[in-house]
């Protein structure tokens, strides 16, 4: 699979009001085998976490039905690039090496 570093995903940060570790564990590792899922971070503690996903390919609403049980609420919405979320991904040691090259 081919996919150009412009292309555009959303992130959605959200804050969940019913959640433990146990769930938030699970439904984190049922959000990252969905191949239309980029990134999830689900933190059953705080209460909060994020999704980045291709909303060409899973609906939002679809999304947010799979969270429903963990009462997610949307606290901010962003859109990056491919490009920028690999970049982001970068190690430190990698950012400094790209650097001095």
């Amino acid at each position: 699979m081919t996919v150009k570093p412009d292309k555009r995903l959303t992130k959605l940060l959200l804050r969940f009001g019913s959640i433990d570790w146990e769930r938030a564990t699970a439904k984190q590792y049922e959000l990252l085998k969905d191949e239309r899922v980029w990134r999830a971070f689900i933190n059953g503690y705080a209460k909060n976490g994020f999704v980045i996903f291709d909303e060409e390919a899973l609906p939002r609403e679809e999304l947010l039905k799979r969270l429903g049980d963990l009462e997610p609420e949307i606290v901010r919405e962003e859109s990056v690039t491919v490009g920028e979320l690999i970049e982001s991904s970068y190690s430190w040691n990698n950012i400094l090496g790209k650097m001095e090259s």
